[in-house]
């Protein structure tokens, strides 16, 4: 699909193949733990951060071997830069690139990566004209603020989780001209306790990582706890405070949920093959699924997306962007398209 015939002034009017750089922040789904595992009993690749596979900003491969966002960019936009490579920790370079992405983070944490995200594009000025080029930051939090919020009430809480991706958000608008910011929404950590009760091997890991799932509670309580954290990304799209300007906005992708149960074979049994070792963090397999998900529900106007998606469904189709609206799409294009169409090249 073709670029605008100029830069688009709006973020409204932002065709794919007009972003220029890609970034991300977030923990350890974004850092890429254990996405290479050889196989269930390669626990030692938990460790490893396999950046270049990551489902947001991974850019390892090609589309046709494996699906991420930054890969399907590539192909709107082979200049675009940012995207991660390889294996390695934030502070490395040649790997991390604008993935600034740390395991174990919480929400509180994304404003020291935002500054560290905003630095390192500060620092390649020969690739990023800041003012000038159209840039995308990915955000997925949560797992670890869920986990923590029994024994840490006082710095794990719903409303400190809504204020550390608000902050962050803020730093990058006052930072980053010409950004559109897209957060996955949270992924209902309930789906750990359902694996562990039928999957021994599942339980053992997820007692070392989240022991809030093994607590005294009720799957129904566990569940009410994650629904105080959800709605608080959405609330920060809903409250229009970052679509003041036509260079900046926050969109969320709720395509995680309604994802109450892990990825289950036509048997019923897990999709164990989905997970790296610990059940938890996303094999290459499964950063290339999320990476679908995540691109179709980009497409998807406001109100009419996707809040389930069949993450066993390999069948399901890497969408076109509608030519009637071939935008990511945002509160305002989600709205009246027709209004910010322009020419292209």
């Amino acid at each position: 699909m073709k670029k605008s015939a100029s830069v688009p002034q709006s973020v409204h009017s932002l065709r794919f193949a007009n972003i220029n750089v890609i970034g991300a922040i977030g923990d350890s789904l974004t850092a890429g733990n254990g996405a290479e595992a050889r196989n269930e009993n390669d626990v030692q690749a938990l460790h490893k951060q396999f950046r270049g596979l990551v489902f947001s900003v991974g850019g390892d491969m090609d589309l046709d071997r494996h699906i991420t966002l930054a890969n399907i960019l590539k192909k709107f936009n082979p200049k675009l830069f940012g995207f991660s490579k390889k294996s390695g920790p934030a502070n490395d370079w040649a790997s991390a690139q604008l993935n600034v992405a740390v395991p174990g983070a919480t929400a509180v944490n994304l404003t020291d990566q935002v500054k560290d995200l905003i630095q390192k594009i500060k620092d390649h000025p020969d690739k990023v004209d800041i003012a000038k080029n159209w840039k995308l930051i990915h955000i997925l939090i949560g797992g670890n603020d869920f986990c923590a919020s029994c024994d840490n009430p006082e710095e794990e809480s719903p409303y400190l989780f809504g204020k550390g991706i608000k902050e962050a958000i803020q730093i990058l608008k006052e930072n980053l001209p010409r950004t559109i910011v897209v957060i996955t929404g949270m992924i209902d950590m309930t789906v750990l306790r359902e694996m562990g009760e039928r999957t021994p091997r599942c339980a053992a890991y997820h007692r070392l990582n989240c022991v809030l799932v093994f607590k005294n509670f009720t799957t129904g309580q566990l569940r009410g706890i994650c629904n105080e954290y959800m709605p608080k990304e959405d609330e920060i799209q809903k409250s229009g405070i970052f679509d003041t300007s036509d260079e900046f906005t926050v969109i969320v992708q709720p395509f995680f949920e309604k994802y109450d149960r892990a990825p289950f074979l036509p048997n019923g049994n897990e999709d164990l093959p989905f997970f790296a070792p610990d059940c938890f963090h996303f094999s290459q397999y499964g950063h290339s699924v999320v990476g679908k998900s995540l691109w179709n529900n980009l497409l998807e106007p406001l109100g009419s997306k996707s809040k389930y998606v069949n993450l066993t469904d390999l069948s399901s189709p890497l969408n076109c962007p509608d030519p009637s609206c071939p935008f990511i799409r945002t509160t305002k294009n989600s709205q009246d398209c027709v209004k910010y169409m322009t020419p292209v090249s």
